[in-house]
């Protein structure tokens, strides 16, 4: 997978949700951005990729939008998904041609987009402060704010069957050794104790990047130092995310078709109860919901367990954002100011609801969920309203390297140490970080 570990395969693992199939950008267009505003109104053109979920969430907010208000009119274009958008928004940012705003990832893939030539600056905006800190980290580059939030924050942890859990008198572990002694019990009563999908190679980095608010616990100025070539992934703290990945091949406590089953095989055996916990990120909520009736009820969710008890949480991945960019002055420039700090106000995520069931918790201050939301969203929930999340490496540091799925598969595989996958790591991460020209590479 190329530079987001996570996101980028996450979108060609399923189709309906956070990523997505390539689609044509003409034929996928929801409007045509020449088409004449209505008289005396501003209008706004957004571009943003062409899944269902992407164009149902930005639909439900221009509509919101356009009704609160008169002098101003909001249109979406869709483009492809995958590496042939990215190569849509990197174009249409170099030859000057962007719409008014545009809808992108946060995080290191931002970064990637020279936002301090490519994009307004949003740090002197009062609506900031209604803003998720955790998300303002993620589109913050060299201490400018450039965007705001589309969508709900994710997390990356752990689902298990509830069924199993009390049938057998567990409780959710907050340390990893109680999240050992668990599976001990799990697979004594015949059942898979951990769920692996490697056919789905972006789903063995869970271990790993679901640690990190571990790392971070233990070391909370791990990121800048990794970003300075100062803190490496084959020393403590980082290390112990593939140690992890060992631990539960090396006990026996995976599924037996783990090597070549698929997400959606591994989400069947967790809600059918032959298999336990899975670990994943919170968008593949929506892929269970209809594979079995109790499984909204059913699957819970927790954090990665760490060394302690005291210091359990989560990590957190950020949304994706919509940013202006720099070609877009004066009226226009005005008008989408005016567009974004509506979007960042509880009525805009009461109108992203209405149109999508969450699969979490938003990044605006004051948004509240619904009732009736699957136990997992209800799960994460509590760890943002208790603070215990950190944000997940790639919205604290740019370097990232492009083999993390491949060296996690042959860990959790049993093919290759954890020593061996994390040395193998530090070496691949750094090419990018000299393409970026970080200093201390």
């Amino acid at each position: 997978m190329s530079h987001h570990p996570i996101r980028r395969a996450a979108v060609i693992a399923v189709a309906s949700v956070s990523a997505l199939a390539l689609g044509a950008c003409s034929a996928g267009s929801l409007v045509n951005p020449t088409e004449s505003s209505s008289a005396g109104k501003t209008t706004l053109t957004i571009l943003m990729d062409s899944s269902t979920q992407t164009t149902t969430q930005g639909k439900a907010i221009a509509d919101g939008f356009n009704a609160s208000q008169d002098e101003i009119e909001v249109k979406i274009e869709t483009r492809p998904e995958g590496t042939d958008g990215d190569n849509v928004v990197k174009t249409r940012l170099a030859t000057g041609e962007m719409t008014d705003l545009f809808q992108y990832n946060s995080g290191s893939l931002m970064q990637a987009l020279d936002p301090a030539t490519n994009m307004v600056s949003l740090t002197d905006q009062d609506f900031i402060a209604n803003l998720d800190e955790s998300f303002v980290t993620s589109v913050t580059a060299d201490e400018q704010v450039y965007g705001v939030p589309f969508g709900q924050l994710m997390a990356g942890g752990i689902y298990y069957n509830k069924k199993v859990y009390a049938d057998l008198g567990l409780s959710v572990p907050k340390t990893w050794d109680e999240f050992m002694a668990n599976n001990a019990k799990i697979k004594e009563a015949g059942i898979d104790p951990v769920i692996q999908t490697y056919g789905d190679t972006w789903t063995s980095q869970l271990f790993v990047l679901a640690d990190f608010h571990n790392v971070l616990s233990e070391q909370p100025d791990w990121a800048e130092k990794y970003t300075a070539n100062q803190a490496k992934y084959v020393d403590e703290p980082a290390i112990k995310g593939f140690e992890r990945l060992q631990d539960v091949y090396d006990a026996g406590y995976l599924n037996k078709d783990f090597a070549s089953a698929k997400l959606t095989q591994g989400l069947q055996q967790l809600v059918d109860g032959t298999g336990a916990q899975y670990p994943s990120l919170t968008f593949t909520i929506t892929s269970y919901l209809e594979l079995a009736d109790d499984a909204a009820e059913n699957i819970g969710f927790f954090a990665q367990p760490g060394d302690d008890a005291a210091t359990n949480g989560l990590t957190s991945w950020s949304p994706a954002a919509l940013y202006i960019p720099s070609t877009t002055t004066g009226d226009k420039l005005d008008a989408a100011k005016k567009f974004l700090a509506w979007v960042a106000t509880p009525e805009a995520c009461d109108a992203l609801t209405a149109a999508m069931d969450p699969t979490g918790p938003y990044a605006v201050k004051g948004c509240a969920l619904p009732d009736g939301l699957p136990a997992a969203v209800t799960d994460m929930q509590a760890y943002y309203d208790n603070g215990n999340v950190s944000p997940a490496l790639e919205f604290l540091s740019a370097v990232k390297g492009p083999n993390l799925e491949k060296i996690t598969v042959e860990v959790g595989s049993g093919i290759t140490t954890a020593a061996d996958g994390a040395a193998r790591y530090d070496e691949d991460v750094k090419k990018q970080a000299q393409q970026l020209g970080l200093e201390g590479w």
